[in-house]
């Protein structure tokens, strides 16, 4: 980063470096991380077989897949956690404040809702797989059990955040960050 000093008007270079916040992480974070490792690794040895050495492993693309599936999900569960999924929220800044609160605790059950109906259809399909996996000895229904626990987590959190937004009277729709300025209302 090339800084200028008010003295000289001369660039400088910063060596200071800006320290990573790592305060919102939380242990149940490793398994994304791991899982997310795991498909780099499996992507890489892909590319690697097929392009360097010309001699593709047949597995790597079946699992990269499967890995992927379990990135998205299990990355949905800490995605939740932190509240990072996407919301539209430019309609909460012009609602009442009653309103508001009435409509965030709608969508959080809302949520909660979708994420055990969608919990108990993984279920219900890992239930009537009977299929094997292409390349490797294991059952295709993994999969689909992976998707249904990250979903029950899901739904789970889901319920615990609803009942804090209720219990606080406020959450990130209720109460949206002012993007450009000060927040427009017409309370």
């Amino acid at each position: 980063m090339i800084m200028t000093d008010s003295s000289q008007d001369a660039p400088t270079q910063s060596t200071a470096e800006e320290p990573v916040d790592l305060s919102d992480l939380h242990p149940s974070d490793s398994i994304v991380f791991v899982v997310f490792w795991a498909l780099a690794v499996v992507v890489f040895l892909q590319f690697f077989t097929r392009y360097v050495l010309n001699a593709s492993l047949g597995w790597t693309e079946e699992i990269a897949r499967y890995l992927l599936i379990a990135v998205c999900f299990v990355g949905s569960v800490m995605a939740l956690r932190k509240q990072n999924h996407i919301a539209v929220e430019i309609l909460y800044r012009w609602m009442p404040m009653g309103v508001r609160r009435v409509l965030s605790t709608t969508v959080d059950l809302i949520g909660a809702v979708f994420f055990c109906m969608l919990a108990w259809v993984a279920a219900k399909l890992a239930l009537r797989t009977r299929q094997w996996m292409v390349s490797i000895d294991l059952p295709k229904s993994i999969v689909y059990w992976l998707v249904s626990a990250a979903c029950v987590a899901m739904a789970v959190l889901a319920v615990r955040i609803a009942w804090r937004h209720w219990r606080r009277g406020r959450s990130r729709l209720s109460h949206p960050e002012p993007t450009y300025g000060s927040r427009p209302s017409l309370e």
